[in-house]
């Protein structure tokens, strides 16, 4: 059996990888195609950045390859503290770009700092769970793992940045594989239902269902366990949380993001103002039929009906342009490339490996499923991009380097 590299690497996700890459560029020169000029790879156009930001990417994946794991391992800590004084940074020299101040600017060049610390919190997170060797239910480690995450989460919402805040919740997948109990899973969950429903009802009536519902549950379980006070414990914190849900609407998120959730959950009805995205997204995507309108010839991506359709609503001029033969196909690629990470994952010998795989398929999956979700109007429009496929030099080269050292650790994982 050969030994070197070449022959450890998974070719399957750098083939998965180019392909994406590859489909993004076409469908971001679609999205800002202008009659008379041809695709140009040039700085000028927005298609050629990301095809040279592409290009860069591909010139420094071999040092990343070739680095020895421990070099990330060790260095984890280091990186994270770098990440967090960039985001603290943005307060004093960050640039405020469509209500947020979440870029540094450098004449053209802008840098989102958010996008580099998912990969440092991934690498820290996986060497704290590789370093404690016990079980991930004890509260200290718990709180400390959380406390990790949690501190660039509370630095990105208050830019604000909701949507990039929100991927860092994809490491609780993690904690879930490497023991956690469920009940956290369904307890957050369970405060997503909260949250949803009081702002569509009465608080009160919500809370009124919560004790129904805890009180059926522990009358189904006191054969078995005869304890009340952790019921009596889950029925106070839901209760409250249900009563500071308009607080947190209201003091957390911005009025566009308090519009956008209204819109989605039928609140409110706006399909010329803050809602217009939405519905010019559904009417792109849906007017592309099963096999869509053919390259280049996407009347409503032609139109510039669709607002940040490079960025953002990138599947919109999919679905119009590819239709569902397309846009399906593009699902499938995620699909395979997510599972992928996931089996390999498996087969790691080393814990630190292994949980950054699990990070980096569990942020993956959260863009996946928030960005295609929003341009179907299913989720609010948050802002985050389509990976490898949305405009972003930022979101590019983050994950470009995510996947590079999920490439890296994998060709290692039988060393």
């Amino acid at each position: 059996m050969n030994n070197t590299l070449f022959f450890r690497l998974d070719w399957i996700s750098v083939l998965i990888y180019i392909c994406l890459v590859s489909f993004g560029l076409l469908n971001i020169y679609s999205a800002t195609y202008q009659q008379n000029i041809l695709m140009s790879f040039n700085l000028s156009t927005v298609v050629g950045k990301q095809f040279w930001i592409f290009i860069g990417c591909v010139i420094i994946s071999p040092f990343v390859l070739y680095i020895k794991s421990n070099f990330f391992e060790h260095l984890s800590y280091i990186f994270y503290a770098i990440s967090i004084l960039s985001l603290l940074g943005l307060f004093a020299f960050g640039q405020k770009i469509s209500g947020a101040t979440s870029w540094y600017t450098i004449g053209s060049l802008g840098l989102q700092p958010a996008e580099f610390t998912k990969i440092t919190t991934a690498l820290v997170v996986a060497k704290f769970l590789s370093g404690i060797q016990t079980d991930i239910r004890k509260r200290n480690y718990l709180f400390k793992i959380l406390l990790l995450v949690f501190i660039p989460v509370i630095l990105i919402l208050l830019q604000p940045d909701p949507g990039s805040a929100f991927v860092f919740f994809g490491l609780f997948f993690v904690l879930m594989r490497e023991g956690l109990d469920l009940k956290w899973l369904f307890f957050g969950l369970g405060l997503i239902v909260i949250f949803i429903t009081t702002l569509v009802l009465n608080p009160l009536i919500v809370c009124l269902g919560i004790g129904l519902i805890i009180f059926i549950i522990y009358r189904l379980i006191k054969k078995s366990n005869n304890k009340l006070n952790p019921f009596l414990i889950s029925l106070g914190a839901c209760v409250c949380f249900s009563f500071s849900v308009d607080f947190i609407f209201n003091s957390v998120f911005e009025q566009r993001h308090r519009d956008r959730f209204n819109i989605i959950l039928g609140l409110e009805t706006d399909t010329k103002g803050i809602g217009y995205n939405i519905n010019q997204s559904k009417i792109a995507i849906g007017s592309g039929g099963f096999s869509g309108k053919g390259y280049l010839n996407g009347t409503q991506t032609k139109g510039n009906f669709v607002p940040e359709q490079h960025t953002d609503y990138i599947f919109s001029t999919i679905g119009e342009e590819w239709g569902f033969l397309g846009s399906s196909l593009l699902i499938c690629l995620f699909t395979l490339l997510i599972f992928r990470i996931i089996y390999r994952a498996e087969k790691q010998s080393n814990i630190f490996r292994r949980v950054y795989c699990y990070a980096f398929a569990s942020m993956l999956f959260i863009h996946f499923f928030i960005n295609i979700g929003m341009t179907l109007g299913l989720v609010p429009t948050v802002g985050i991009p389509l990976p490898f496929i949305s405009y972003g030099g930022s979101s590019l080269m983050a994950f470009s380097l995510m996947l590079f050292i999920y490439l890296n650790f994998d060709s290692q994982r039988l060393l």
